[in-house]
């Protein structure tokens, strides 16, 4: 950044662009006191912008005593402005950006003075979690923290760049709405003039981004602050924030296109990552051969179905809907007591199985199982042809009810890659996941539930199981899958008035309550819709794997807690009553 960009009455320069050409020049600088070493003769000053640190000397023989003294009652965070001189430094720091020079004081302003902070401005920290959120703004002075800002600014920039030079429009859509059932749990905003009406806040902005289309905008997107009230981990906030697009008169063909292109131009641009032609994977090969619709496909370890290992008087497997493995590849060499953590893992109430069977190839091609009581060396062999295993190579089987043991076996594929060292945070391997189910059926309720969103539209070659196998039928969806991570999700929608009308049948809504629920939209079909079709990435996600961090938190200025709360600002909170009585809402029991 230049100095006529930056330059104010208060300042000429920032903390990281003075280099060895700006010798003998007289500045100013303004920032906070990372740090003070007073060696008696020479005290030097760490001081730290945004953009950087510059060291600031002073000379007990050539200043002033009153700048001396000034100096010496600098604290850490204390906000200064110095002026002076640009000089060589004798000991540089490579380290540094501005490690060739420093300023030798001529005069320090102090314009704000500043408590000892609780935890250290650095980017190794003594500040744990919830003590770094409850003083966020402090957090944001570390290097660390505001790089991450940084990066999220320069993606933001980049989507905006993308999108606008593929005639996209950012278009600006309500955050009051109208609450929907479908999907997650609404925030619900009460309506003061509206006695006992309740607003919702978003949980995306589809059916606006649909009527968009229907309005003949033709490409419309939007970075947008969705909400959803549901439980939170590492990868959740309550709010967060989308990429949200769609287009009019395309294909899906047309949709990945445009969005693979999209995820390109991010990784080229912001971290010079070229990627080839993203490979695409059917929904049901990604649960047969991985048991995840987000399968990280940056190593191997397919799944392998072992039913030949079945009729041979091994009640566990003979009595099994499914018998299921994988292949570490260099993994023979585990010892009992790593195995025994494994087999520890998968019978975590989480992961739900009751053992686990291994297989391991010696260097001589014999093969040890944990079950050669059952199994035959010739039996054996079949298992590692089966698995493709090799010398030094180690199988490890899991059996049960098939959805069950799937899932178990995503998670040990996804540990032992861990392991084994598979998941480099600096490999990139994008995947487009198709052909997911339109429906899947809740036990509990006894009817349909819209696997992705009820405007999700059938293959065309399935429209007629719509009515007579609504199980069968395949979704016009696609999912962007990233590190084994979803970053991004949609489909065509349906487009006509008909069509919808059936698929809300199927989702168990009466004509009564899809009209109260989405008339606007059925009605606004009958003015002549186009067929059109979207997408939305998770644009917090997409930070954090770009940052190499698995929380989404470390990318977001003000985030909450794993509890939804920000312990800052003590949000959420309770409201007086009198606010309560104008919202006509009862009277809330008091912590």
């Amino acid at each position: 950044m230049s100095t006529k960009e930056i330059k104010t009455n208060l300042r000429s320069h920032t903390c990281a662009e003075l280099r060895l050409e700006n010798v003998n020049q007289f500045v100013t600088l303004c920032g906070w006191v990372q740090r003070t070493r007073d060696k008696g003769a020479l005290i030097w000053v760490d001081l730290r912008d945004r953009y950087g640190l510059t060291q600031i000397l002073l000379e007990e023989k050539t200043s002033s005593p009153e700048l001396l003294a000034k100096v010496r009652s600098l604290g850490r965070e204390f906000v200064i402005q110095v002026s002076g001189k640009v000089i060589e430094r004798i000991a540089k720091n490579n380290k540094m950006l501005t490690g060739d020079i420093e300023i030798k004081a001529e005069k320090i302003t102090i314009l704000n003075s500043a408590q000892v902070p609780p935890f250290l401005i650095e980017d190794e920290t003594d500040g744990g979690d919830e003590l770094r959120m409850k003083y966020r703004y402090l957090d944001l002075r570390r290097n660390i923290v505001r790089k991450n800002l940084e990066l999220r600014h320069r993606l933001s920039k980049a989507v905006r760049d993308y999108l606008d030079n593929q005639g996209f429009l950012e278009v600006e859509t309500p955050v009051l709405i109208k609450s929907t059932p479908e999907g997650a749990r609404d925030f619900v905003v009460p309506s003061r003039m509206n006695p006992n009406e309740f607003y919702a806040l978003p949980q995306s902005p589809q059916t606006f981004k649909q009527l968009l289309m229907v309005s003949g905008f033709d490409r419309y997107f939007q970075i947008v602050k969705c909400f959803r009230d549901e439980d939170l981990r590492a990868d959740r906030q309550p709010e967060f924030t989308q990429i949200d697009c769609e287009m009019s008169f395309v294909t899906q063909e047309d949709i990945l296109n445009m969005f693979e292109g999209l995820i390109r131009y991010l990784f080229k641009t912001v971290k010079n990552v070229d990627f080839p032609e993203f490979p695409r994977m059917t929904y049901a090969d990604a649960m047969k051969f991985y048991g995840s619709d987000k399968p990280d496909i940056r190593f191997d370890m397919k799944f392998v179905e072992l039913d030949i290992a079945k009729g041979k008087g091994f009640k566990v497997f003979d009595e099994s809907e499914l018998v299921v493995g994988i292949c570490a590849k260099n993994a023979a060499s585990y010892t009992r007591k790593q195995l025994d953590a494994l087999t520890d893992f998968v019978k975590r109430p989480q992961t739900g199985m009751k053992g686990l069977i291994y297989a391991r190839v010696e260097a001589d091609g014999s093969i040890k199982s944990s079950v050669d009581k059952f199994f035959s060396p010739d039996d054996l062999k079949i298992w590692a042809e089966k698995f493709d295993a090799k010398a030094g190579d180690l199988i490890l089987v899991l059996s049960g009810e098939q959805h069950l043991t799937r899932k178990a076996l995503n998670e040990l594929r996804l540990e032992m890659a861990n392991q084994l060292g598979l998941r480099n945070r600096d490999t990139f391997a994008p995947l487009w996941v198709l052909d997911f189910p339109l429906l899947e059926w809740n036990e509990d309720e006894k009817r349909w539930f819209a696997m992705h969103h009820p405007f999700t539209s059938p293959k065309p070659e399935d429209m007629e199981k719509l009515q007579s196998d609504p199980g069968a039928v395949r979704a016009n969806a696609y999912d962007m899958v990233l590190n084994g991570v979803e970053v991004g999700g949609g489909s065509i929608r349906i487009h006509d008035r008909k069509v919808q009308a059936l698929m809300f049948e199927r989702l168990g809504f009466t004509d009564a309550e899809a009209k109260e629920q989405f008339g606007f939209l059925m009605e606004a079909f009958e003015y002549g819709a186009p067929p059109h079709g979207g997408l939305a990435f998770g644009f917090d996600r997409l930070c954090a794997l770009f940052g190499g961090s698995d929380s989404i938190r470390d990318f977001i200025a003000f985030p909450k807690n794993n509890s939804g709360k920000d312990v800052m600002i003590d949000s959420p909170s309770q409201i007086s009553q009198k606010q309560l009585d104008e919202l006509f809402i009862a009277t809330v029991a008091k912590k």
